[in-house]
């Protein structure tokens, strides 16, 4: 199995974990997708997350020592901004829907 598919499935999925909410700012709807595209968003950082986890995991395994040691901190900062900017995203949306939905 080729393990580099998963940093491309990671920076795939971080970006759907951005965009989602952001979709979510332009479209007013009384319906409740914007719920739906809040929670696809969460599970698509999560499974990014899991992805690294996974390959660093991988790195150990075959005891790439060098490329673990040369890229853990740049994933381990990378991955606490993708958590964080997510949440952040996804924290406004459910303020703004939760005003738009109280009028």
């Amino acid at each position: 199995m080729d393990f580099g598919w998963l940093n491309l499935g990671s920076l795939v999925l971080g970006l759907i974990a951005w965009v989602l909410p952001v979709v979510n700012f332009g479209r007013y709807e009384k319906q409740n997708h914007w719920i739906t595209r809040s929670i696809i968003s969460l599970s698509a950082c999560a499974i990014s997350l899991s992805f690294q986890i996974v390959y660093s995991h991988h790195l150990v395994q075959i005891e790439d020592w060098s490329a673990l040691m040369d890229t853990s901190r740049a994933v381990a900062i990378v991955s606490a901004v993708l958590l964080v900017v997510t949440i952040t995203l996804n924290v406004l949306t459910l303020i703004i829907y939760r005003d738009r939905v109280a009028n």
